[in-house]
């Protein structure tokens, strides 16, 4: 149950330019997906506001204070409306 708790309002920073749907040193919301995090995937939030599984080893875990935290949702979200 603790883990839950610590996923919600994860965010991570993306260390490859790999892959085309991501940016390198970008930071991603990451949403709690329990099947994805067995499988070594981490299910983040796109510019396109979507949500999509990458392998893990594509970020780096951080953690951002909460004011910041929640001025980058809200970017999101006033972006996507």
């Amino acid at each position: 149950m603790a883990r839950r708790s610590q996923s919600r309002g994860r965010f991570a920073l993306c260390v490859t330019d790999s892959e085309p749907d991501l940016e390198a040193r970008k930071v991603y919301q990451v949403i709690p997906d329990e099947a994805g995090a067995r499988r070594k995937y981490l299910r983040v939030i796109d510019e396109s506001g979507e949500d999509y599984l990458y392998p893990e080893a594509y970020f780096v875990p951080i953690n951002l204070p909460q004011d910041a935290a929640q001025l980058i949702t809200a970017v999101r979200r006033r972006n996507l409306s």
